[in-house]
């Protein structure tokens, strides 16, 4: 075998590789918005999971790539431990299904026309020619993605063929007929080979689809097969398990830990079988017999299988094993706000990454909303513990936010459509606006504390006009929460109208305070505690009609970029579903408003230390 030789055989072998990942990112591009549901639901028991995992990565043709998958919907709380160890288990039979694929390397065709355009040498540029025209010539996002599919399938083959043209002259190396016969008398070595081959490539059913194209030397014996196949799936984990470590949760760790203790086990019981069957004499046959395709693909399938099953009814056990390795946090405090950005491994499939970072992005309204419930308590009772509290959350929702803007710029180079690009910046202008509802929070519990420090106490009227003004607050972020994490245009249509109410409120309470100042009924000082607090529930109901806003843009482009020209349109009249909500608001919120007695807003108390509550939060 010369240097051109070996040229040709690594080129075959980048061809390969570049063919699987061309041929996976079509089939991710296809299936990935029924990923997630799949791999959340599918796994309600072991043996579904196995089955979810086994047939997911039949699909996208990679078992890392399921399981660094698996690992991001742990990071994202869909999946618990348990339910990625049965994904692994499975995925480690999926990825068989490759080598099946490449078996068709052996039909023969005998003359029959239908057969021969099952062989590869048929199909690979059949599949190219069928991607060329599905990218250049029909140019549509659906046409793109499945011509992405056959020239991935069509390059993969092709680099097959390289590989076995190029190793076809060893059949008559002796010194490479020697080097063989010496791995298959030493199995440990040969495991060592296949483990260390598949660190370096990266990728399994690349080692197996060269092992499968080295069958044409005659010189792959079943002896030497199987103990490299073994060290091949060895392999694999090894390269998950680093995968699986950096920057993840600790279950996620967890799920890397569970992959090379599943595939060690099996090896080593596989190994013990084997060994046994062969030390006494079992199937003589079959050790000296030369392996053709087929039956690498046949064992590695029969390997990965039988091992799985073995080891269901000790899934239980390997999570537990898992634990031991990685140590579980001690528990945190339960008002902290647990905010995380989702797993960056999530990019191998953007439309799921898309579904976590919506998800993420709508639990940081959540926290946001309970910091308003918590700021707003303040004004009755003020308590350190509960502004040490908001204050943490707050930090939290900034940090978060600065993560989330870097996740979704990264996020960026991966998304293809014109669509995605737009639900990327709402998701940014979402979390922008949230973390805005946080800051808010934050300045009321400021207002609380200048009304601790000054002694003043808010009257039975006044704490009646703020309670109803916050209700309505509450209640325009819960919909934009709701909006946010469904990206629901009909509960986006409630927002505005409720926002123009809010508007209309806090008008009629800074009027009333005004006419207060002038009759000398309060303050001015002890009066802006109050004006403040308003003002920042005013803006929280902004932030949420610029949420409802990007929203409904996601479907009426026209909306994109004129929304105060959408605005203004709305508060003309006209708009039936507008004009009908606006009018249940008014009535809910201004007739109550409406019905408070007129008094002074506040009123100082010397000496008073804290507020009495006249009204429960």
């Amino acid at each position: 075998m010369d240097i051109f030789s070996v040229i040709t055989l690594l080129g075959g072998l980048a061809m390969f590789l570049y063919g699987m990942e061309v041929m996976g990112d079509g089939l991710k591009n296809v299936s990935g918005s029924a990923l997630k549901n799949i791999l959340g639901k599918a796994t309600q028991n072991v043996v579904l999971g196995v089955v979810t995992g086994m047939l997911v990565t039949a699909v996208i043709q990679s078992s890392t790539a399921t399981i660094v998958l698996t690992v991001g919907l742990i990071s994202a709380g869909i999946l618990n431990l348990k339910q990625a160890t049965s994904i692994v288990m499975g995925a480690n039979i999926g990825t068989t299904v490759t080598a099946q694929i490449i078996r068709l390397m052996d039909i023969d065709s005998g003359g029959s026309f239908i057969l021969e355009m099952f062989k590869p040498s048929t199909l690979a540029p059949l599949a190219l020619i069928l991607g060329i025209i599905m990218i250049m010539f029909v140019k549509s996002s659906k046409s793109n993605t499945v011509g992405e599919i056959a020239m991935g399938f069509g390059i993969l083959f092709s680099g097959l063929m390289n590989m076995t043209a190029a190793v076809e002259p060893l059949s008559e190396s002796e010194q490479f007929i020697g080097l063989m016969t010496r791995f298959a008398d030493q199995p440990l070595l040969a495991i060592l080979v296949g483990l260390v081959m598949t660190v370096i490539v990266q990728s399994s059913s690349a080692m197996v689809g060269m092992i499968q194209a080295l069958s044409v030397t005659g010189a792959m014996t079943f002896n030497l097969v199987y103990p490299l196949i073994m060290g091949i799936n060895l392999g694999t984990c090894v390269t998950t398990a680093m995968v699986c470590s950096i920057g993840s949760s600790k279950d996620a760790k967890r799920t890397g830990v569970v992959h090379i203790v599943f595939n060690t086990i099996g090896t080593v019981l596989f190994m013990i079988v084997m060994t046994v069957i062969k030390g006494a004499g079992g199937f003589p046959e079959l050790w000296e017999s030369i392996a053709d395709s087929g039956m690498i693909a046949n064992f590695q399938t029969v390997f990965n299988l039988l091992t799985a099953i073995a080891l269901i009814p000790f899934a239980g056990l390997l999570v537990k094993l898992s634990l031991t390795f990685v140590n579980p946090d001690p528990q945190e405090d339960e008002d902290r706000a647990d905010l995380m950005v989702p797993d960056e491994k999530l990019f191998q499939v953007p439309a799921m990454a898309l579904a976590e970072a919506n998800k993420a992005i709508s639990h940081m309204g959540e926290v946001a909303m309970k910091n308003v419930k918590r700021s707003f308590k303040l004004l009755n009772i003020w308590d350190a513990a509960r502004v040490d509290v908001i204050n943490d959350n707050e930090d939290h929702l900034d940090e978060f936010t600065d993560k989330m803007d870097n996740y979704l710029v990264n996020l960026s180079r991966y998304v293809e459509t014109d669509y995605d690009n737009q639900y990327i910046n709402t998701l940014m202008q979402g979390s922008s606006n949230f973390e805005r509802i946080g800051d808010h929070a934050v300045n009321i519990m400021e207002a609380a504390q200048a009304v601790e420090n000054e002694k003043i106490v808010f009257t039975a009227g006044a704490k009646a006009e703020l309670e109803i003004v916050k209700e309505a607050v509450m209640e325009i972020a819960g919909y934009a929460v709701k909006a946010f994490g469904t990206l629901d245009t009909d509960e986006s249509k409630k927002i505005e109208p409720l926002e123009e109410v809010i508007d209309d409120m806090v008008v009629m309470l800074k009027d009333r305070h005004i006419e207060r100042l002038k009759a000398g009924n309060c303050s001015t000082t002890s009066g802006m505690a109050f004006i403040d607090v308003l003002t920042n529930l005013e803006r929280i109901a902004d932030q949420c009609s610029n949420i409802a806003l990007l929203i409904l843009s996601m479907e009426d482009r026209s909306i994109l970029g004129n929304h105060h020209g959408y605005v203004h349109q709305l508060h003309k009249g006209g708009d039936v579903t507008y004009d009908k909500e606006l009018a249940y608001q008014k009535d809910h919120y201004l007739g109550r408003l409406n019905s408070i007695e007129e008094q002074p807003a506040v009123i100082e108390v010397s000496g008073s230390s804290h507020f009495k509550p006249i009204n429960k939060m």
